[in-house]
């Protein structure tokens, strides 16, 4: 397909709420995705310690 020679340009307010847009979504990754990065990084961090921490040894 050929494509059009004109480019549609942007208004101010369209260009505005995109910005917005943008910024929503850059500080939902500061509140959501990392905190549950860490989690899930604790959770693998316990699972491994308890899986290789020598057993308890019995004294008879």
């Amino acid at each position: 397909m050929r494509k059009l020679k004109g480019t549609v340009k942007e208004t101010a307010k369209q260009k505005r709420e995109r910005k917005q847009e943008f910024a929503k979504m850059r500080n939902q990754i500061n509140t959501v995705v990392l905190p549950t990065f860490g989690v899930i990084f604790m959770l693998i961090c316990v699972y491994v310690y308890f899986k290789t921490r020598p057993a308890t040894m019995q004294y008879a």
